[in-house]
């Protein structure tokens, strides 16, 4: 079988690891502050704070900054986006998508502000960035706050600038993310007021203060009732050591998706993915589409593939508003037909760094197969 996607482990994470077990700080520690400081550092930001997964990230993010109101995102995501709007007390907006990456349509944004909207979410799809000139502009247009769902983007840049840090930035370790420690997530700002609130709700809703006498250290009094959401150190010793290698890592996926791309190029019923000018793509995964009028057809190829041992996928399917629970928010004059044929014709390749050429080369053959099969 080659799988979808396979984490990058070898004895640096296993040594770290064991470094930390042997210390016995296994919940909180030093290699938590060591991941959060070397991660601010990496994206650009003042802030960084580790949490247990990007979906807890994107909740605290918005309960930081007491946002009450429609919140616009794509329903081109996973459901974690629009759950994390829910769960912390806001309403999701779905905004259509733009073709060829993806991503957000800023032009779609704009049409369904009014009075209840508070911030926009953009979810950089794939490994490649939103266009954030124009979503910026639009949010400062409006005063509307800006959270990025970076789950899919780590190190990638809008010119020259990294996912993460052109608003509030959240981000996923999961054990598919371009790093990992099986799971994690991140919240990354340059307000202090949003790291001191999302520090807290993260630890049970206790403020983090300055020992004294009239503070002493074992003070631990809630301010609000907050959540257990923190990381924990033994899966922080994992992730600093798989940050050290991010640029390695990212490079490689550049590499190999330049590969399935130009071998897949004379395929006439795909879409391929494509770096957007002022985009720095790194390829969290490697999307194609089947063109439309061969769209019915697309569970059928995903399964041939299956069947010959390679672990194709689809993301997403379906889209939030075609799901029953997250139906009802779709306004009656809203339509979003770019996601609708984009979610029907998508398909998600097997790409990791460490996936070997001959791998490459066998999916490149079965999927030229499986197109020659469906034109018959």
């Amino acid at each position: 079988m080659i799988y979808l996607s396979r984490p990058c482990i070898d004895y640096r994470e296993i040594r770290s690891v064991v470094r930390v077990l042997k210390s016995g700080w296994l919940s909180g520690g030093e290699k938590v502050k060591e991941f959060e400081n070397k991660f601010a550092e990496f994206i650009g930001v003042k802030y960084a704070i580790s949490l247990n997964s990007c979906a807890s990230a994107l909740q605290l993010a918005i309960q930081a900054q007491k946002l009450k109101g429609e919140i616009i995102l794509p329903s081109f995501t996973f459901v974690a986006s629009a759950n994390a709007v829910i769960n912390a007390g806001c309403t999701p907006r779905f905004a259509d998508i733009e073709y060829g990456s993806c991503n957000i349509d800023p032009q779609k944004i704009e049409a369904l502000i009014n009075k209840k909207t508070v911030a926009i979410m953009p979810v950089h799809y794939a490994g490649q960035s939103c266009d954030m000139a124009r979503i910026l502009a639009i949010a400062r247009k409006y005063g509307l706050s800006v959270i990025e769902d970076s789950a899919e983007s780590l190190g990638a840049r809008f010119k020259n600038k990294k996912t993460g840090s052109f608003g509030t930035g959240c981000f996923s370790f999961f054990s598919t993310k371009n790093i990992t420690c099986g799971e994690g997530g991140m919240v990354t700002t340059n307000s202090r007021y949003v790291w001191n609130k999302v520090l807290a709700y993260s630890s049970h809703g206790v403020e983090r203060r300055s020992s004294s006498k009239r503070n002493p250290n074992w003070l631990r009094e809630a301010k609000y009732p907050g959540y257990n959401y923190r990381m924990a150190n033994i899966l922080a010793a994992i992730a600093v050591t798989q940050l050290a290698k991010i640029e390695v890592m990212n490079n490689q996926r550049r590499e190999l998706a330049r590969y399935l791309s130009e071998n897949l190029k004379e395929c006439g019923e795909l879409r391929l993915p494509f770096e957007e000018a002022r985009c720095y793509h790194v390829y969290q995964m490697y999307t194609i589409k089947l063109k439309p009028g061969y769209g019915p057809k697309r569970d059928l190829f995903v399964d041939y593939l299956r069947k010959k041992g390679i672990e194709a996928s689809v993301h997403f399917y379906p889209p939030l508003h075609k799901q029953k629970l997250y139906r009802g928010y779709l306004y009656p004059r809203d339509c979003l037909p770019i996601t609708e044929e984009v979610s029907s014709n998508i398909v998600t390749l097997p790409l990791y760094p460490k996936i070997l050429k001959r791998d490459l080369n066998y999916i490149i053959a079965k999927i030229k197969e499986a197109l020659t099969r469906n034109r018959g």
